[in-house]
């Protein structure tokens, strides 16, 4: 025999379900669902409105430990489906963090653009210095320029 023991699930012979059990079980839903759907039916005739919502929570079915804890958490946002008729259009979507993010930076460089143009940011004042030196420079070349024109002239003239 080999180790371990134990054999596969693939060897084994296959199960049938037995056709009286199934018709039991198939009796006892049925009879299940026809009791809740009476009940459900007297309540709303002789109860009010608050003891078909608690039976309403108490049929729910309950998945995981949820069954096992009652205390509710108030971090779970449950999930409510809106009908149409009570959609409003007309109300202002709120926005993601990414998009309100996007939108600041968009408005900051519009902002600095602004100031940028008027001349009072830092690198605008450099750039205006800049500019001014550069001018002067140029100022500075053409009369030298016009200088040994004239003088080209006056000693072509003496000639």
């Amino acid at each position: 025999m080999p180790r371990g023991g134990k054999k596969g699930h693939k060897g084994r012979g296959k199960q049938f379900s037995n056709p009286e059990e199934i018709d039991r079980q198939m009796k006892a839903q049925r009879e299940l669902e026809a009791n809740g759907g009476v009940e459900k039916e007297e309540e709303k005739s002789s109860g009010s409105d608050d003891s078909s919502s608690e039976e309403e929570d108490i049929n729910k079915k309950k998945s995981g430990v949820e069954g096992l804890i009652e205390i509710e958490n108030p971090n779970r946002i449950s999930q409510k489906s809106k009908k149409v008729t009570e959609l409003d259009v007309n109300a202002p979507k709120e926005l993601s963090r990414r998009e309100r993010e996007e939108i600041e930076k968009q408005k900051a460089k519009e902002r600095y653009m602004k100031l940028h143009l008027e001349g009072k940011t830092d690198q605008a004042r450099a750039d205006l210095a800049r500019l001014a030196i550069i001018k002067k420079q140029r100022e500075d070349a053409q009369k030298k320029r016009d200088g040994l024109k004239k003088e080209a002239e006056d000693s072509k003239s003496k000639r």
